[in-house]
């Protein structure tokens, strides 16, 4: 009898065990550091996301990366494997990153390689011990053998909230060292301010300078952005008049701006023009000014396709400086090489010859109204977008798809950008180049 007593109590324990093990109360996702299996609970991940260029915060901690555009929000991007101290492996291209949710703040951090979803059983976890990581044992919240795996599991709450003891901790520290000092912000206090500043920033710059933020120049105004607070503290990022947006936008403008093209800047030009045979070019150039950048982007087309027919629509809303720009003369002293070839000398100095003036049709015309061209080759509008509203912006960008070519170009400001599927970045710094594949 007491034998089959206890094979019952064994029946009844192996039965326990299973139906512990098949019950499924707990999901992580796993993820690697340093080689080693970590997981964190599923229900404080938002979602698994890649990315490769952050906005650098100065000042910040060490192991943040800087904040990112997620679909709008900015958040900061904490790397884990600076913040436990553990080795980095360089790479080049997009991060692994898990989005997590903590209380009502959003993180994102960046991983060696995420793995999977896992489900386990919660009466599996055990209690952290130091020997299972080479992380301070106060952020594990346990470790689970899974299928012949063990995995640390993150305490993520605890790494990204501080507990009253912590604080009281950091005040007196402070207090120490300086009684009527203040305690410094923390990453995400910095990350959530310096996000408040550009905000304010992007609100500034069309009120002060008509310069409007959008997809076109996002990622100039936060690289910018990146440089301005990292000389400037305070209200000292906040841009409070005209000169200060001027300021700020001085490193925006392509080279050559308002001048004859440089030779070095000529050639990366003409490197960068599709290969044409035989029939006529016509170009749209948006924002002539007086006449600077049409004539020389004329010399660079007749050299780079001699016999072929060249027509360019410059257009500007300029009108004292669209009337001008036809009779422009100048110094051969001011005039680059590969446009000497180009030019005649007259009483009052040198001129274009003959061939390049009628190679260019100058006229006044404001771009948001509508322009009847033929099916044109290139376009080239050079920090002119970033000057329009943003509806204005777009309606300009579908316009050029509808008049393009199919392989066209448009050539853009240095810091400027074409999203969407249509357009494929072709250019290389600091000539900005899309191509048109609608």
């Amino acid at each position: 009898m007491a034998v089959i007593r206890d094979l019952a109590q064994v029946n009844a324990d192996l039965q326990e065990q299973k139906e512990r093990i098949d019950t499924v109360d707990f999901k992580m996702i796993t993820f690697s550091l340093a080689g080693k299996d970590y997981g964190v609970d599923i229900m404080n991940v938002k979602e698994i996301a890649k990315a490769d260029k952050f906005t650098y915060v100065p000042n910040a901690a060490s192991f943040v990366r800087g904040v990112y555009n997620l679909r709008g929000d900015i958040i900061p991007i904490i790397d884990l494997r600076m913040f436990f101290q553990l080795p980095v492996v360089k790479k080049d291209g997009f991060e692994n990153m898990l989005i997590l949710r903590i209380n009502d703040h959003v993180y994102g951090t960046i991983v060696d390689k995420i793995d999977k979803v896992v489900g386990i059983n919660a009466e599996n976890i055990q209690p952290p011990h130091p020997i299972f990581g080479d992380i301070n044992i106060k952020y594990i919240s346990g470790v689970v053998e899974k299928q012949g795996n063990l995995y640390i599991i993150l305490d993520v709450i605890r790494i990204f909230t501080q507990s009253e003891d912590d604080k009281q901790k950091q005040r007196g520290a402070v207090a120490e060292e300086d009684a009527g000092a203040a305690p410094e912000p923390s990453f995400a206090g910095k990350a959530a301010e310096l996000d408040s500043v550009l905000g304010f920033l992007q609100q500034s710059l069309p009120a002060l300078r008509q310069f409007y933020p959008s997809d076109i120049n996002d990622e100039w105004i936060r690289r910018r952005f990146a440089e301005w607070s990292g000389s400037r503290s305070g209200d000292d990022l906040q841009l409070k008049n005209p000169a200060e947006a001027d300021e700020y936008l001085s490193t925006f403008f392509s080279p050559d701006t308002g001048r004859f093209w440089s030779d070095d800047y000529a050639a990366r030009v003409r490197s960068l023009l599709p290969d044409l045979k035989s029939g006529n070019i016509q170009v749209w150039n948006i924002g002539c000014g007086k006449g600077y950048e049409a004539f020389s982007f004329a010399c660079i087309l007749k050299s780079r396709y001699p016999g072929v027919g060249i027509k360019i629509w410059a257009n500007d809303s300029d009108i004292m400086a669209i009337s001008q720009a036809p009779n422009l003369v100048f110094e051969l002293g001011d005039m680059p090489e590969f446009c000497r070839a180009y030019t005649v000398k007259g009483k009052n100095g040198y001129s274009f010859s003959q061939e390049i003036k009628d190679s260019i049709v100058f006229e006044y015309h404001d771009i948001l109204n509508d322009n009847p061209l033929p099916d044109l080759d290139m376009v080239l509008v050079r920090d002119v977008l970033s000057f329009l509203q943003a509806a204005e912006q777009s309606r300009m960008v579908r316009s050029f798809g509808e008049k393009l070519k199919s392989g066209g170009i448009v050539i853009l400001g240095r810091n400027e950008f074409l999203p969407g599927a249509d357009w494929e970045f072709i250019g290389k710094e600091p000539v900005s180049v899309f191509a048109y594949t609608g």
